[in-house]
């Protein structure tokens, strides 16, 4: 018989149900044991983060200097606009609506506290650098192998890389079921689980609503610049808003979404050039589903963040996340040590911060890629007639 092979989203289910369940009838001494992976596993995260960031961010930089000059500069920055204004866009929506059907605090500290676990083991794994440290870095290096032309240091980062990718494939990734099951048991065991399950589903369809919501302002603003009716263009783009939503990878959507983008009348060397690249740069739906999971998380563990706190992420979380496509779950990967370092998020949070982001994948690399096409059609309108 053929190997059944699972999807991360139906381990995380499963993970989710399993450990709801067994937290309900596990001794202290199983949930103490599973309370000790958590931790070292934490650990682990702690320490490879950073590492992801210098191993990805690097190359791509240093890749994005091989390109069409002034073309190039603006679908960055734009695509970098766009996952800012799509975080901050999340902040005040989320902001206005959770007050509805969220209670502040109902998850605070003091709750979660009521009962403890103490871990068996307690190793600390300390990180080469920190977060800002290591973007600082890749910006240094990226941008300095793009001027000197360091063809060695080139290669070696992007050898790095791909030791890095296969750590967080065949490491992380498979880990990361058994830690949100470890953490979801642990809750359960505290008696707080049916708070978690049921601010959850409210979570992920408010982000599932942004998202779609976000890319209907997209497509106006789109349409609006390239002269081109928008909600046409946006239906266009169902096939590969499906696509990205069924398969969770803006890379490897990227045939679906230039074949979708080419019926809304954009060239055919636009296409060539920017969907690609924003495939790796542009991350609006998965920022939309990281700040909404974060900011409720916030709101029902009772921790304020202040504007000023969360620009700071935003605008540090669409550096980090560049090139992050190339891993599965590259996005929430890259912004665990911004969860702690900037939101002064602590481990328990960020697990949780984890397990809602990846109990419906979906739907943020489905905005991701569909928010391309809308990219691409604004650069047809600046400089595909000037290449035709």
């Amino acid at each position: 018989m053929k190997k059944i092979k699972l999807s991360l989203f139906v381990k995380v289910l499963i993970a989710i149900a399993c450990g709801a369940l067994l937290g309900l009838v596990a001794p202290d001494v199983l949930v103490r044991i599973l309370k000790t992976f958590n931790v070292l596993f934490a650990q682990l995260l702690k320490f490879v983060v950073p590492l992801l960031v210098l191993g990805l961010v690097t190359p791509a930089i240093a890749n994005v200097g091989k390109g069409a000059g002034k073309m190039l500069l603006t679908v960055i920055l734009i695509a970098y606009a766009s996952t800012v204004l799509a975080g901050l866009f999340s902040y005040f929506c989320t902001s206005n609506v959770f007050p509805l059907y969220l209670t502040p605090g109902e998850l605070s500290t003091d709750t979660v506290a009521a009962k403890t676990f103490e871990t068996y083991v307690d190793m600390k794994i300390p990180p080469l650098c920190d977060m800002l440290t290591a973007l600082v870095l890749s910006f240094m290096f990226g941008v300095g192998m793009i001027y000197v032309k360091a063809p060695g240091l080139k290669k070696a980062f992007d050898e790095f890389g791909e030791i890095i990718k296969l750590v967080i494939e065949k490491v992380i990734i498979p880990l990361l079921p058994w830690y949100i099951f470890s953490m979801i048991c642990e809750m359960s065991a505290k008696g707080v689980i049916d708070v978690v399950l049921g601010s959850g589903v409210k979570v992920i369809l408010t982000g599932v609503v942004l998202s779609i919501l976000f890319l209907i302002v997209q497509y106006i603003i789109a349409g609006a610049i390239a002269h081109k009716n928008p909600f046409k263009c946006l239906w266009n783009m169902v096939p590969a808003y499906l696509t990205g939503f069924s398969i969770c990878s803006s890379a490897a959507v990227i045939p679906v979404t230039s074949e979708c983008t080419r019926k809304n009348g954009v060239g055919e060397d636009i296409i060539n050039f920017t969907i690609p690249l924003c495939s790796n740069v542009h991350m609006c739906g998965s920022t939309i589903k990281l700040a909404t999971t974060a900011i409720a998380v916030a709101y029902i563990t009772g921790t304020p963040i202040t504007f000023a706190v969360y620009l700071n992420f935003v605008l540090m979380q669409a550096v980090a996340t560049v090139a992050s496509p190339g891993v599965m779950g590259g996005v929430l990967m890259a912004s665990l040590g911004l969860l702690e370092s900037i939101m002064g998020f602590n481990p328990e949070q960020t697990a949780l911060i984890m397990a809602l982001y990846l109990a419906l994948d979906g739907y943020g690399p489905a905005c991701n890629v569909t928010g391309d096409g809308a990219i691409a059609l604004v650069i047809d309108r600046l400089f595909g007639r000037k290449n035709s």
